[in-house]
């Protein structure tokens, strides 16, 4: 009897650790995922003050240079938080839109510091990053920085170029850092 006794005491045992385990299996079930979100907007913006024109002073020649009949384009970048956003701009190494042409380009550029609201951010011009197409400002200071884009494209070597609306476009961003 007494064997019996403590089998049906196992078996008990059993039964219950069994029956704690899919309870707290059962529990596991019970919890949830539960997301926290949020919202960060740029303390930064980019504006087009000026848009760029191309003269044409020569028949192989595009530019935006004054003296040319060209415009030189203007871009604003507001900051309102200083030193965590740098300026990048690429002026254009392409036509987004123009007549067929049938021979190479030549593209030049560059970006420079133009008007600035605190007199400190002259100092961009100076600390700036040039590489194949692009440049780079760090922006340390908060208010409004204008910078002075120009673009040249030159066609072939001995041909003008063909009759036609041309388009090239700067991409200018204010990226996080």
């Amino acid at each position: 009897l007494n064997n019996k006794c403590s089998y049906r005491n196992g078996d008990i045992m059993i039964k219950k650790l069994a029956t704690a385990i899919l309870l707290m299996s059962a529990s596991s079930a019970l919890a949830v995922d539960s997301p926290i979100q949020g919202q960060v907007q740029s303390k930064c913006s980019v504006w087009t003050e000026t848009a760029g024109v191309y003269g044409h002073p020569l028949p192989y020649k595009l530019t935006t240079t004054p003296a040319d009949g060209g415009v030189k384009a203007s871009i604003r970048i507001d900051v309102a938080q200083a030193d965590y956003y740098k300026a990048k701009f690429t002026h254009p190494n392409s036509f987004s839109s123009s007549p067929t042409l049938n021979d190479s380009v030549a593209w030049t550029g560059s970006t420079k510091v133009g008007q600035v609201s605190v007199s400190g951010m002259a100092a961009y011009e100076a600390a700036k990053v040039t590489y194949n197409n692009v440049t780079e400002f760090n922006l340390t200071l908060a208010g409004s920085t204008w910078f002075t884009v120009e673009s040249t494209a030159q066609y072939g070597s001995t041909k003008s170029l063909p009759a036609g609306n041309y388009t090239a476009l700067i991409k200018a961003e204010c990226i996080a850092k």
